[in-house]
């Protein structure tokens, strides 16, 4: 018999790369109810600003509201502030967040993204919100570990944008492809000083298909 955490809906790959000129992120979009597949199109990508979004692993419903918090805080600071806000921000609010309810924590593992005023950022973020900026890439999630055996091999400074959204994909097919709770399809996002794009599914089944990263 399941126990009450192991009947939540979880199971997740996402990886968050720093580009040249963007910030890919990407995901799969399987989540599991225990041993039972309970979506196989979850999107695990989430726009909480022009130019930042978060790559959600762990629970789904905490993730969710994880997101709702966000985009309301962000939309009312901006609102009272006449401001933008900035990646760091971001990150810093959702660790408060999390920090704030360590006594019943969110079960959930974020990587924020994003471009502002001081260039191309990516960070993840524990449940407890503990947060760290990382210059190259980050993966979080039950197949995070096959994604950062691409990463750690693909991954190249300054990488352009289509190398680097090859080598997203690659992490994320391994991670579907050895972890029984990663699946689905993938989720990309790029976000540059332009804003934020999600990929189509059929520029990433071409990206699957090429099968080497130059």
């Amino acid at each position: 018999m399941h126990s009450k955490q192991e009947m939540r809906e979880t199971g997740t790959t996402t990886v968050g790369l720093v580009c040249k000129d963007c910030v890919v992120l990407a995901s799969d979009t399987k989540s599991t109810l225990g041993y039972m597949v309970s979506s196989k199109e979850f999107e695990k990508i989430a726009q909480i600003d022009d130019k930042i979004a978060i790559t959600t692993a762990g629970g789904v419903g905490d993730m969710q509201a994880l997101t709702r918090m966000l985009k309301a805080e962000i939309s009312l600071y901006k609102s009272m502030r006449n401001a933008d806000f900035t990646v760091r921000a971001a990150t810093t609010l959702l660790s408060n967040i999390l920090q704030g309810s360590r006594y019943y924590p969110y079960m959930a593992m974020v990587i924020v993204g994003g471009h502002d005023k001081d260039g191309l950022h990516v960070s993840s973020v524990d449940p407890l919100g503990g947060s760290e900026e990382v210059s190259k890439f980050s993966a979080t999630g039950s197949g995070s570990p096959f994604a950062f055996g691409v990463l750690e091999t693909d991954y190249k400074e300054n990488m352009a944008k289509e190398d680097a959204m090859r080598v997203a994909v690659k992490a994320i097919r391994a991670a579907r492809e050895r972890d029984i709770f990663s699946g689905g399809k993938t989720m990309m996002a790029v976000i540059d000083k332009n804003g934020l794009e999600f990929i189509s599914d059929e520029k990433i089944k071409e990206l699957e298909r090429m099968k080497e990263v130059k």
